[in-house]
């Protein structure tokens, strides 16, 4: 059964595709007699913005960072699609009892979004209240290590979707990585993936199926 983590936003606005910056932006907000804005992320990998029983938003999470763009400015988070020039633009002001609450409240849903793609930091004040963003500043971020360094260091943590050869590198061994959540899922309960590991072995022709696999994954190596 899916869980999900819940964080309660005190505005969303979301610009219309084909709009310019200064028009056309729908903003919702949290008002007392109307029901509260929740932004949720799933574990199959969907944010969702919920204000009550209507979906204001649902936003693929898995292998979307070539097309996503997050950005976190202070209490807030900036997503941009950037298929098209006309890709829509979500802005999630997050809710707290002060301004310094509500920035680590942020900063909490932008690491839980780092597990599937990269967010990054953005300097300055916010814009005035009910304001969608306008300029993007210069992102802060923080350098990943680079493949091949020094023995001993840390594995390199992953955002977003790996290359098929990085993840049979990270399998064979050859590059020690720090896999974000959409690897860690697995669709059988414990129980039933064992008897399947059992019922594998007790097949004398498994052992070779293992070594054609082991075989194939060099070869994505060596290509």
């Amino acid at each position: 059964m899916s869980t999900c983590l819940n964080w309660k936003l005190k505005r969303c606005g979301r610009l219309i595709p084909g709009s310019t910056k200064n028009e056309s932006w729908k903003i919702f907000e949290a008002k007392k007699k109307e029901p509260k804005i929740i932004a949720t992320i799933l574990d199959s990998g969907c944010l969702m913005i919920l204000q009550g029983d209507e979906c204001l938003e649902k936003i693929p999470l898995i292998n979307a960072g070539d097309v996503l763009k997050v950005h976190q400015k202070s209490d807030s988070l900036v997503l941009r699609n950037t298929v098209e020039e006309s890709g829509c633009v979500i802005r999630m002001q997050f809710d707290g009892r002060s301004r310094a609450q509500a920035v680590k409240i942020c900063s909490s849903a932008a690491e839980r979004l780092r597990e599937y793609l990269p967010v990054n930091t953005l300097e300055d004040a916010l814009p005035p209240n009910n304001q969608p963003p306008t300029d993007v500043l210069t992102p802060v971020t923080q350098p990943c290590p680079q493949q091949g360094e020094a023995a001993g260091a840390e594995p390199e943590v992953v955002h977003g979707s790996l290359s098929i050869k990085r993840l049979v590198q990270n399998l064979m061994g050859e590059t020690p990585l720090t896999l974000p959540a959409l690897y860690h899922h697995v669709s059988s309960e414990p129980e039933d993936l064992d008897a399947f590991v059992r019922l594998c072995l007790l097949d004398p022709s498994f052992p070779a199926l293992v070594e054609q696999v082991e075989g194939k994954l060099r070869k994505i190596l060596e290509e």
